[in-house]
């Protein structure tokens, strides 16, 4: 599932950190699962607008349940879960059109590698576009 939050301020202010992509990634406590066989910590991306190459980073943090059950009714509280953030530094902020353009390309980069992930793996990705 990919939302959508997105910033309104239309003044770059320089150098910007901005999260493309935000949510939860969780697996079974019982589960022997490594996040780290599954997913890289950088995704190369499309180049920015300026002569910087660096590509978009990783993130996720093993965190608390944020909600107790799942749409289902299924309690949360059997999962490990982790907060998933893909952020990428970019000189100048850009428009949110291209910001966008780099959050789908982020989605369809990690979409096989999630896929890949073993049965009971679940996630919740959305598109964020808000500087850290």
């Amino acid at each position: 599932m990919l939302g959508s939050v997105s910033s309104t301020d239309p003044h770059p202010r320089g150098r910007a950190a901005v999260r493309l992509l935000q949510g939860y990634v969780w697996h079974p406590e019982a589960a022997d699962v490594d996040l780290e066989h599954f997913l890289p910590r950088e995704l190369d991306l499309p180049p920015p607008t300026s002569d910087e190459q660096e590509g978009a980073h990783v993130l996720w943090d093993q965190v608390q349940p944020p909600f107790a059950f799942f749409e289902n009714g299924e309690p949360t509280a059997s999962q490990t879960f982790y907060q998933f953030t893909v952020l990428r530094v970019y000189d100048e902020r850009p428009s949110n059109d291209t910001l966008h353009g780099d959050a789908t390309a982020a989605s369809e980069a990690l979409n096989p590698l999630l896929d890949g992930t073993p049965d009971g793996v679940g996630w919740q990705l959305w598109e964020d576009l808000r500087e850290l």
